[in-house]
């Protein structure tokens, strides 16, 4: 099977909410992820692009959002929603939702598997209202980044399956900023890494999840916390378009 390749996600939909499953990791990002939206107001909508088998359910129900998730994968968008979440089969790359429609986009472990990351976040800024809220993750494009989520992490267990990513696809992140401020979004990158502490206990059957950590260095797992800043004027890259099934 080729790198980066879409099928691989269907093919172990039965692991999305295995706590020690293919997609182990991405269960802790999630939770990481959440840490960043803040609680709802009254009729607020989050959209959650490449929702995937809707890992950020509980943590949206929590914080008291709406929750539409956008994926191209049937089986996980079935997953998703089994787990509560209003599901709509679509591109990341041209959203089948109305503008301005959402008060927070999250965008995990998306943009690695890309070929034009600011499409991306154009379509992230089309979606949100002015002042709304964007939460994204990703993998930078990084020979460090390589070595560190390819030829380690999916040879460990909780890592990603192998051949999920291809290196070649892996985020520039100057250009990843540039694109955000011609889309109008206010964004900072952090570092992300998994306690050590925690995955020891992971390892050992004593947690199911393991905590991410900030840290000052992006150039392997990063995160991206912005808004869209505060004007009438709308983004777009195409018509607008209203949620459906």
């Amino acid at each position: 099977m080729r790198p980066n390749d879409p099928a691989q996600y269907d093919q172990l939909a039965d692991q999305w909410w295995e706590p020690t499953g293919g997609f182990a990791m991405l269960h802790w990002i999630a939770a990481s992820r959440a840490e960043h939206v803040p609680p709802a107001r009254p009729g607020a909508l989050l959209v959650d692009l490449a929702c995937g088998g809707g890992l950020m359910a509980p943590h949206v129900a929590r914080l008291g959002y709406r929750h539409v998730g956008v994926d191209i994968g049937l089986a996980g968008l079935c997953t998703a929603r089994e787990h509560g979440v209003t599901v709509v089969r679509g591109s990341v790359l041209a959203v089948p939702l109305a503008d301005g429609c959402a008060d927070v986009v999250t965008a995990g472990e998306i943009l690695e598997h890309v070929e034009d990351p600011g499409q991306v976040l154009a379509e992230c800024a089309r979606l949100l209202r002015p002042g709304g809220v964007l939460v994204i993750d990703s993998i930078a494009g990084t020979r460090l980044a390589g070595v560190v989520a390819v030829t380690i992490a999916e040879r460990m267990p909780g890592g990603p399956p192998p051949g999920i990513h291809d290196p070649a696809l892996f985020v520039d992140r100057r250009e990843l900023l540039a694109a955000a401020d011609r889309a109008g979004l206010d964004l900072r990158l952090v570092g992300l890494r998994p306690s050590v502490r925690d995955l020891v206990g992971w390892r050992r059957g004593r947690r199911d999840v393991v905590r991410m950590r900030p840290m000052s260095y992006t150039g392997v797992l990063f995160a991206g916390y912005g808004t869209r800043r505060g004007t009438t004027e709308r983004h777009t890259s195409g018509p607008a378009r209203t949620v459906g099934p």
